[in-house]
């Protein structure tokens, strides 16, 4: 769900091009155009409208918050010991420093000094202890909560060094700690509807199903917010988020959704279309630990059966990139594996007689009810016919999706866009949703985080992908494109929108 877009799964990305741009400007390291256009003059005090479709379940990323508390609150309310920036870089934030010991199994932390929550409360280390066990406890729902239980123990020393103890080597637990946003331990109020971070913004006014505006703080600990405020404005389909970013009401758009729309922002000098790197991954998600998708025959031959770059063309056009695995070209240890999932109706049919399946079979896809799911959802059932394979679609609400597919497994296959990168390890854990159960995979999952070096972690990772290619542990269908289209009265967005974050506080406007 563009809840898990699941924001559940997220190194190196470089940033995006501008794809089409309607202003002479180039692209900034953060994104949009270097400078604004001739002779304007920036507005230190100015509100910026940013039009979304993902607005947050709630303002808790460990309660279920979804895509959108990602995409409005990560590094602009909450902060983390270390930040993924817009590049794919791991940069550090709220730790000043770090050492890790010989072993690779302790990591003693340095706080910022001068760090404080929106509250006026310090940063301490109590704030990380008390913010990590959050994220590793048994309600945790965390992207990062089964990769970060190698942790063994998180100690304050003193008020400004954390020092966390690991049960095993993890090479990726600096990179996982950037999911963690740090929180006010002494909260009292309700994390789900209030916020307390030691971000540039503190959360203004939410209304439900319209807006949330995130006002600068002066108080704030690094550079200010260039900005004076931030409005996230939520919409339900993509033809108002196109007209109200046409009328003005909105000065950028954090993921175009209807590429045919694009066709209005192209003329005028008035807009520039940004196409950045995504790691969001469409999938036809099967459960494979029910029949008849534990048989991986039964899987190939549904995978074979559909024409992937058909229903990419038939959704984005000439945007969005065939994918042959849960790896985007993003991930290090990324290969092009189209090649094992070619559109072969023939052989889909010979599978499905080998499996016992001669006379096809029926079963229930449970898509999310926005787009692009039931479009691509029609699509697979009109190509399954043709191998005599029958589906139904039963479209169901996040929020139904979330607690049918994802928390209780009762499904046989559904749509789902998981959103982040470095997510193909979720294959190696046989509870995750889609119940994929390889003791090989789940060896090499585990291993690729004991190793000694990134080198040895990309080799395994590498198997790990074809593994999961060969048996079709999941049918992926295509790689979103990340377009963000803007004014040109507006620069410094971030392009890219890695594991839907989107940091507004470098955004400009001129009067």
């Amino acid at each position: 769900m563009r809840t898990l877009k699941i924001a559940t799964a997220t190194v190196i990305v470089t940033a995006g091009l501008v794809l089409a741009s309607c202003s002479p400007a180039a692209e900034s390291p953060e994104g949009g155009p270097e400078e604004l256009p001739a002779g304007a003059q920036v507005d230190a005090d100015a509100t910026i409208s940013i039009g979304s479709m993902y607005e947050p379940q709630n303002l808790d990323n460990t309660s279920g918050g979804g895509q959108g508390v990602t995409e409005a609150l990560t590094g602009n309310v909450y902060e983390g010991l270390f930040r993924l920036a817009d590049s794919g870089d791991v940069e550090p934030l709220l730790a000043a420093s770090h050492e890790m010991s010989e072993d690779g199994l302790t990591y003693t932390f340095t706080l910022q000094e001068g760090a404080t929550f929106a509250s006026g409360k310090a940063l301490t280390a109590d704030d990380v202890v008390y913010s990590i066990e959050k994220v590793t406890a048994d309600d945790s729902q965390s992207a990062r909560k089964s990769q970060l239980a190698v942790i063994d123990q998180v100690t304050a020393i003193d008020d400004s060094t954390v020092e966390v103890t690991l049960s095993e080597r993890s090479i990726s637990f600096i990179y996982n700690l950037s999911y963690v946003w740090i929180v006010n331990s002494e909260f009292d109020g309700d994390r789900k509807t209030e916020a307390d971070g030691t971000g540039p913004y503190a959360v203004g006014q939410w209304t439900r199903g319209s807006a949330l505006s995130l006002e600068r703080r002066d108080d704030y600990w690094g550079d200010p917010a260039k900005n004076a405020e931030v409005v996230f404005q939520y919409f339900s389909e993509a033809t108002a988020l196109n007209n109200a970013l046409l009328t003005g009401a909105v000065d950028v758009v954090t993921s175009q959704q209807s590429p045919d729309g694009l066709a209005m922002f192209e003329s005028g000098g008035d807009f520039v279309i940004n196409d950045g790197e995504s790691t969001t991954k469409l999938l036809l998600a099967f459960n494979d630990a029910a029949a008849p998708f534990d048989d991986v025959r039964v899987r190939q031959a549904v995978s074979y059966a559909i024409d992937d770059e058909k229903l990419l063309d038939s959704v984005w056009g000439e945007y969005g990139t065939l994918i042959g695995s849960m790896v985007p070209p993003t991930d290090p240890w990324y290969e092009d594996l189209t090649g094992l999932d070619p559109y072969d109706t023939q052989k889909a049919a010979d599978l499905l007689e080998e499996a016992g399946y001669a006379d096809g079979f029926t079963f229930t896809i449970d898509t999310p009810s926005y787009d692009p799911h039931p479009t691509a959802a029609t699509f697979i059932q009109s190509q399954l016919a043709d191998i005599g394979v029958t589906v139904e679609i039963n479209t169901i609400s996040a929020d139904e999706w979330y607690t049918k597919v994802y928390q209780n497994r009762d499904f046989e296959a559904t749509m789902q866009e998981h959103v982040n990168d470095r997510d193909l390890v979720w294959y190696g854990d046989p509870d995750f949703y889609w119940g994929y159960d390889n003791a090989e995979v789940q060896e090499w999952v585990a291993q690729s985080e004991l190793v000694a070096s990134e080198a040895e972690q990309t080799e395994l990772l590498k198997l790990v992908a074809e593994k999961t290619a060969e048996e079709a542990a999941s049918e992926w269908l295509y790689l979103y494109p990340q377009i963000v289209v803007a004014t040109n009265a507006v620069t410094g967005y971030p392009l890219n929108g890695l594991n839907s974050q989107f940091f507004a506080y470098d955004i400009e406007k001129s009067v």
